[in-house]
């Protein structure tokens, strides 16, 4: 497993060995004692899965209560994975760091807590899963405009064919989000 760092410190690509032959391939996507040594996170409270067709936009989301670190990784199809620093005290704040991901990589995503998260399905249907470390909090749930200028987030595709929720339509500029004063890189 290689470990490689990000332009935002603590956000990790992590890229599994993969044994390929002739009859596939086999990888490993978790394993205690590598992850451990290599300082990311052994304990998870939750798998996640979703799957989604192209030019689906997800995000960017984020929870003030229980935030939650996300270890990411697609099975199936191609996403453009964007996370954005949302740790007042960072010398990152307000950057962001965008990441492709598709199963023949294997590429996962490390993302801290004090991030905001999203992803744009290049080509789909995409099916992305991923681990967290803390619970999902309703009541802290919050929501950042995917689209907002003044992060300049390149997705991968035209605004005007993003497929996205009414909740994420809706989302809060970058400028008036409620972000972490108490985390810092």
């Amino acid at each position: 497993m290689k470990i490689l760092e990000t332009a935002i410190p603590g956000v990790l690509i992590v890229e599994p060995r993969i044994f390929a032959d002739e009859r596939g391939c086999f990888l490993e996507t978790w394993n205690l004692e590598r992850f451990a040594a290599a300082g990311l996170p052994t304990h998870w409270v939750q798998d996640n899965l979703s799957v989604s067709k192209t030019g689906v936009v997800r995000g960017l989301h984020y929870q003030t209560i229980h935030p939650q670190g996300k270890l990411v990784r697609v099975t199936a199809g191609r996403v453009r994975d964007v996370v954005v620093d949302l740790r007042r005290h960072s010398p990152t704040f307000g950057h962001h760091v965008a990441v492709d991901l598709d199963p023949e990589s294997a590429r996962m995503l490390w993302i801290p807590e004090g991030f905001a998260h999203g992803f744009a399905v290049l080509e789909g249907p995409a099916t992305f899963v991923y681990k967290v470390t803390d619970s999902y909090c309703a009541a802290g749930e919050r929501t950042i405009l995917w689209n907002d200028p003044a992060l300049g987030i390149d997705w991968g595709l035209q605004a005007e064919q993003a497929i996205v929720s009414a909740k994420d339509a809706a989302g809060t500029r970058f400028a008036d989000a409620e972000v972490f004063e108490e985390l810092s890189a």
